[in-house]
């Protein structure tokens, strides 16, 4: 088995995976290829997950309304929706390029069309928290959307990605002439204040054990691979990102990992984490 220490010199773990059945009350992600553990070590190899199956990702207690917001211009025709990306800028983003930067003068907002996004707030003291991931479908760049003033945070492509802008001058004229997609930008806004109502709440009333054990559950509700009695997560994530996102730091991830390991909740087996207890998970979000 690869050793935590490996897993920690590496920086990586992994997450997600594709179709849905049901492990211990939620769902997770059943591989078609999945084979019998006759060992109790075998690993399933999961398909890549499609653009189209991809999820927003932010700290919440559920994952219910994870993805609202990919669904803004849903309200809009097909002809609106190509009004609307017609009117606009579009461009490609490299891995680990910049899309806007915390501090940058506020010139619009941007659509991700494909790719995902990862959105963060910068301390002064260099310390970073993840607000979200964003994937296709999502707006990025606000909370204005009338220009003027800065961003409060950052955007950082984690894949290329394909992206539309729409500038603050293009976005009042296509409000003023489309009542419609006014009202999809509502949605927009509103599935955007749920996502930061949610991260508040939890940092606000959630320790950051139970913040850890909440991450854990949800990625294996939205991408886990039942492999025998354990659920996969495998998809690449970092102690870093995963210290960002639940707001702390990648010491305390990797020694919360050696101990979920211990007591053989977790275990990580060539580069994949396993969940074998999410009994256990749940139980550190039940306690009082």
């Amino acid at each position: 088995m690869t050793s935590l220490k490996a897993l920690s010199d590496s920086r990586e773990a992994y997450l997600p995976a594709t179709a849905v059945t049901l492990r211990g009350g939620h769902a997770c992600r059943t591989s078609p290829s999945s084979a019998g553990v006759a060992s109790g070590r075998s690993i399933t190899t999961a398909p890549a997950v499609r653009q189209s199956d991809l999820s927003a990702l932010f700290m919440s207690e559920t994952i219910d309304d994870l993805n609202d917001g990919a669904h803004f211009l849903d309200r809009l025709t097909v002809e609106e929706r190509a009004q609307i990306r017609g009117s606009g800028r579009q461009f490609t983003v490299r891995q680990g390029e910049a899309i806007f930067s915390q501090g940058a003068h506020h010139q619009g907002i941007f659509i991700i069309e494909r790719g995902q996004v990862r959105v963060f707030y910068t301390a002064p003291t260099g310390r970073e928290i993840t607000l979200a991931y964003w994937t296709p479908g999502h707006f990025i760049g606000g909370p204005a959307i009338s220009g003027g003033g800065t961003h409060m945070w950052s955007g950082v492509a984690i894949e290329d990605c394909d992206i539309t802008h729409l500038s603050s001058a293009t976005l009042q004229a296509l409000l003023l002439r489309m009542p419609t997609f006014a009202l999809a930008l509502i949605d927009g806004l509103v599935a955007k204040g749920k996502c930061y109502s949610s991260m508040a709440q939890m940092l606000g009333t959630r320790s950051v054990i139970e913040r850890l054990a909440q991450y854990i559950v949800n990625l294996s509700e939205l991408y886990g691979v039942a492999d025998g009695d354990a659920v996969v997560i495998n998809r690449k994530v970092t102690h870093d990102q995963i210290a960002a996102m639940v707001g702390s730091t990648r010491q305390w991830v990797t020694m919360m990992l050696k101990r979920f390991h211990a007591k053989r909740i977790v275990s990580i087996d060539g580069g994949v984490i396993r969940i074998h207890r999410l009994d256990q998970l749940e139980q550190i979000l039940l306690k009082d």
